[in-house]
C-alpha cells in the first residue's frame, strides 16, 4: 500500500505539472472549450494535484491522502459528465476518452484508500476498558539497514524498548507473552500496566495490548517488512491508547511539549540508531539522552561545567 501511495503521489505530481505548465494543450486534448471558466479550472485542478502529490509523497498517512484524491476524482467526473451532455462530434469523443481515464484512476484511488482504511481497522483496536471518545491512534515508519530477523529480535526482547522509547522507564517480561510496563507521563506522573502479545509472526509482526485495569489502556502493532534494497527493513508501527483527560488532556500535553505523534517519530528515530549503531546518538547539548527533556537550559553554547557533567552522570 505504501508503494502504491507513492506511485499515486508521482502521478499527481505529473498531472499537476502538466496542467499548470500547459493548460491550453490540456484543454485541447481533453475536448473542453476555451471559456474563461475552463481557463481557470484547469490550473486550479493542477494545483490541487500538486497538493495531493505533496501529501502522498511526504506523509505517512497515505490512506487519508488517497481519500482526498477520491474526492477530487468525484468532482472531476461530475464536471466531465456535465461537459459530455453539452458536447458533440470530435470533442465529445475526446471527452469520453478522458472520462474513461479518470474513471480508471478513480478506481485505483478508491482501492488504495479502502485497503489503507481496512489495514488500519484490522490493526489494534482500542484496548479493553478504553474510552473510545478519548482514544488516539498514532502511526509511524522508519527504514533500518538491518535484516528483518535482526530488527524483529531486538524489538521482541521487550526489555529493550526503554532504550529508545523515551517515556518508558521499564518493561519487565513476566511470561512468554506477558509483561509489566512502567512509564513517565506528562506533568511528572508515572503509570504502570500489564500487557500481553495477542498475535505474532516471527520476523514479521508483533501485536500487543494492555490487560486488566490499565491506567492508560493501549494496544499496538509493529510490522517488519523487507525493504526494496534487499538489505534493510521497513518498520511500521501503529499505537492506539487513551490519553487521560481525553481531548483536553491531549491539548494540554501538546502545549507542554508532550505531542504524541512527535514522540513516536522520535522513538523510531532512536530505534533506528540503536539497532544500526548500538547506541542513541546524543549531542553535546543533551548528553544525558532522554532525561534531557526535563532540563533544557536556554543559554548560549558553552562547554559543560564539571558540576553539570557530574549531575548528568548521576541522573
Amino acid at each position: 500500500m505504501q508503494r502504491r501511495g507513492r506511485r499515486l503521489g508521482w502521478l499527481s505530481f505529473a498531472l499537476g505539472v502538466v496542467q499548470l505548465a500547459a493548460p491550453g494543450a490540456v484543454r485541447r486534448l481533453s475536448g473542453v472549450d476555451d471559456s474563461a471558466r475552463s481557463r481557470a479550472v484547469v490550473p486550479a485542478v493542477g494545483a490541487r494535484e500538486l497538493v495531493h502529490a505533496a501529501g502522498l509523497l511526504t506523509s505517512r498517512r497515505k490512506g487519508a491522502w488517497a481519500w482526498t484524491r477520491v474526492v477530487g476524482d468525484a468532482m472531476d467526473l461530475t464536471a466531465l459528465g456535465v461537459a459530455l451532455a453539452h458536447r458533440g462530434g470530435n470533442r465529445r469523443r475526446r471527452l469520453v476518452g478522458v472520462t474513461g481515464a479518470v474513471a480508471g484512476i478513480t478506481a485505483l484511488d478508491l482501492l488504495t484508500a479502502v485497503q489503507a482504511t481496512r489495514a488500519t481497522r484490522t490493526g489494534p483496536g482500542p484496548a479493553r476498558g478504553a474510552r473510545t471518545g478519548g482514544s488516539v491512534e498514532l502511526t509511524a515508519t522508519t527504514t533500518i539497514r538491518k535484516p528483518p530477523s535482526e530488527v524483529y529480535a531486538f524489538w521482541r526482547d521487550l526489555e529493550n524498548l526503554p532504550t529508545f522509547m523515551a517515556h518508558l522507564e521499564e518493561v519487565r517480561t513476566t511470561g512468554d507473552r506477558t509483561s509489566h510496563w512502567s512509564a513517565s507521563a506528562p506533568f511528572g506522573k508515572e503509570v504502570e500496566w500489564d500487557a500481553e502479545i495477542t498475535d505474532e509472526t516471527p520476523g514479521e509482526k508483533i501485536v500487543w495490548r494492555s490487560v486488566g485495569e490499565a491506567a492508560v489502556p493501549n494496544a499496538g502493532t509493529v510490522r517488519f517488512t523487507p525493504a526494496p534494497d534487499g538489505v534493510s527493513t521497513e518498520v511500521f508501527v501503529v499505537l492506539v491508547y487513551d490519553i487521560p483527560g481525553g481531548a483536553v488532556g491531549k491539548a494540554v500535553a501538546k502545549y507542554f511539549g508532550e505531542e504524541p505523534h512527535q514522540q513516536l517519530d522520535d522513538d523510531l528515530r532512536r530505534f533506528k540508531q540503536v539497532v544500526e549503531t548500538g547506541e542513541v546518538v546524543r549531542s553535546e547539548g543533551a548528553p544525558w539522552g532522554k532525561r534531557a527533556r526535563k532540563e533544557f537550559p536556554q543559554r548560549p553554547a558553552q562547554p559543560l561545567s564539571d558540576s553539570e557533567l557530574a549531575k548528568g552522570a548521576g541522573a
